[in-house]
């Protein structure tokens, strides 16, 4: 699609990003707004109407709530894994402490 340079609004030239990732959601944010003005003007193929439909659908939407509480479980089992090595930690701490009491020497490992 070719535009002449007098046609261009200055808020369509987008200035180099700085990380890949910026990049990329430039990209993404433009061929959203392409997808909008095609679907506003008519113009749009079955491509982009058939993503969009599928992207308000309960199955989407669903999915979507399912995986956020997939992250939610994740995170709460990377901390219980992490809050247990913690006792872990403080019970061993306590057992050596409790041995110096009771005057047993304390048991040395080289690593």
């Amino acid at each position: 699609m070719k535009v002449a340079k007098d046609t261009v609004k200055s808020s369509d030239v987008y200035s180099s990003a700085l990380t890949p990732e910026a990049r990329e959601n430039q990209l993404i944010s433009l061929a959203v707004n392409l997808a909008e003005k095609q679907l506003r003007e008519g113009t749009a193929s079955s491509q982009v109407i058939t993503h969009y439909l599928k992207l308000g659908s309960t199955k989407e939407r669903m999915e979507k709530e399912m995986m956020a509480e997939q992250i939610k479980l994740l995170t709460a089992k990377t901390e219980a894994l992490q809050s247990a090595k913690h006792i872990e930690e403080l019970y061993s701490e306590a057992i050596s402490a409790f041995k110096r009491y009771n005057g047993q020497p304390e048991e040395y490992v080289e690593e």
